[in-house]
């Protein structure tokens, strides 16, 4: 099943940042897709921005490159890849000084097409947003409908995310500004509100009657892999929980918005980060990976012998609200886990009163959304196992695998692909507002300045297993265990 492809409309999508990693690997692979899937009219141009000097053909090298190292089989036709390269163009220009921002305002303005959507995509660090938002308005290269699209990390704590935010907002209405979080962007995850609002067999149950409670892990076989530098003033708190795991979060546990539209769906998601408690020191668990299976260890990848940053955390959460109280959520992350898996686990209570006696053990009933590396939802239940005996139950799966039910998934758009679309649609459910982000913020920065205070180091774990065993312990002190990591 081909994914079905709506046209956009002409945009002017400019890459600040043109010949970065981000650029390399997300940005430049999506477009060429997209293209390939039809979405890119002739009118369209992305124009690469960045402090390298390349002329146009240059960096239509560059974009070839690019495109045949991450772009995938699509990237073997060479006709496909030239029909994109034709719509590629780059100005050299200096995020502090001047130099070369007239060029591309020029180069900007010379567009065919006279509505086309323009968007400045800010694929660089943050220290710079301010400096290029005030050259985008004094070159006239913005007006009312421009679009700007940022990157996480969006500041390192709730001050620095308020300046950051103040910064944007004396250029751009809130309306004009896309905070892409591109886990935000997978199917899987959007069908988090699908399988909830468009299902009566799930809605009814979604609370803590009966709901035992809910993991959501986000598991990592990398390690920092050359992210040494920024890994150490962030760490797994601010790189996964304040972002990622927070929106997951928020999606799983929200109230069913009145309508299908940005606003609607971001005001119920910040009041469940509005609603989250202070997690209390014994409920969290931060972990360090040691060296193991041929694997350097975290302070050997990050070059400091003495680092105290934590590359796992585990925390347990609760949402002070009338739907969830007393439903513990369970949040685990970390670098150089056993293997790659991201997935949230719905675990039911148990049935009031098991007619079957003891001796059939403790069955529940678990939904798991699978994010990566395959998507799909599982719904665990139980039966009686096959066969004379008496009755013997046994937990069973209903399994969905989106690739099997809905086709290869090739041919489905990746994050970025169905973002940057919806940047150009001028739709912004998949994207943080601002107030979304400073809410977050105000909930991480007290977890953090406590660990700090007291002093906390993180638990060793071997590199390549479930994590440190005090995030084991922390679950079995509920009665619970991990699903996922320890399969």
């Amino acid at each position: 099943m081909v994914s079905r492809t709506i046209p956009v409309q002409a945009f002017d999508l400019v890459v600040i940042g043109g010949t970065g990693d981000l650029a390399r690997r997300k940005i430049l692979p999506a477009l060429f897709k997209r293209f390939c899937a039809g979405q890119m009219s002739d009118d369209c141009r992305l124009i690469g921005a960045a402090r390298r000097d390349l002329d146009a053909a240059q960096y239509r090298d560059f974009v070839r490159d690019a495109l045949r190292e991450f772009a995938g089989e699509l990237a073997l036709n060479e006709a496909s890849v030239a029909g994109f390269c034709a719509h590629v163009d780059y100005v050299a220009i200096d995020a502090r000084g001047d130099m070369g921002w007239q060029k591309l305002s020029d180069l900007v303005a010379t567009g065919e097409a006279q509505d086309a959507v323009r968007a400045f995509y800010f694929s660089v660090g943050p220290s710079l947003f301010s400096d290029i938002a005030e050259r985008l308005e004094r070159f006239g290269l913005t007006d009312s409908d421009s679009r700007v699209v940022v990157e996480k990390p969006f500041g390192r704590d709730l001050e620095t995310a308020q300046a950051l935010n103040a910064q944007l907002a004396q250029y751009f209405d809130e309306g004009q500004i896309y905070r892409i979080d591109h886990y935000l962007g997978k199917e899987t995850v959007q069908n988090l509100m699908a399988v909830r609002f468009g299902n009566m067999l799930f809605e009814p149950l979604w609370n803590a009657q009966y709901i035992d409670h809910i993991q959501i892990t986000v598991a990592e076989s990398v390690g920092v892999e050359g992210r040494g530098e920024y890994y150490e003033r962030a760490g797994a708190m601010r790189d996964m929980v304040q972002n990622h795991l927070m929106q997951l979060l928020c999606l799983i546990a929200m109230e069913p918005p009145a309508h299908f539209d940005p606003d609607a769906v971001r005001d119920e998601k910040l009041k469940v980060i509005r609603a989250l408690d202070g997690v209390q020191p014994h409920h969290i668990v931060r972990g360090q990976y040691t060296a193991s299976d041929g694997a350097l260890s975290y302070r050997e990848d990050v070059g400091n012998e003495r680092s105290k940053t934590e590359s796992f955390i585990a925390l347990k959460c609760h949402l002070n609200n009338w739907r969830w109280a007393g439903t513990p959520f369970y949040l685990r992350t970390g670098k150089r886990l056993s293997h790659r898996d991201s997935e949230i686990t719905v675990v039911f209570k148990d049935t009031p009163h098991s007619i079957f006696g003891p001796e059939a053990g403790r069955h529940r009933n678990e939904l798991t959304i699978q994010l990566q590396p395959n998507e799909g939802i599982t719904l665990g239940v139980t039966i009686k196992e096959p066969g004379p005996g008496g009755m013997r139950l046994v937990d069973v799966p209903l399994d969905m695998s989106f690739a099997e039910a809905l086709g290869p998934a090739a041919d489905a758009p990746d994050a970025y692909e169905r973002l940057i679309m919806d940047v150009i649609r001028g739709n912004q459910t998949l994207f943080m507002r601002n107030d979304e982000v400073e809410a977050a913020w105000a909930w991480t920065d007290p977890i953090i300045h406590g660990w700090e205070a007291r002093g906390d180091a993180p638990k060793p774990y071997d590199a390549y297993s479930a994590g440190p065993d005090d995030a084991a312990l922390m679950m079995r002190r509920d009665g619970r265990d991990w699903k996922g990591l320890e399969k």
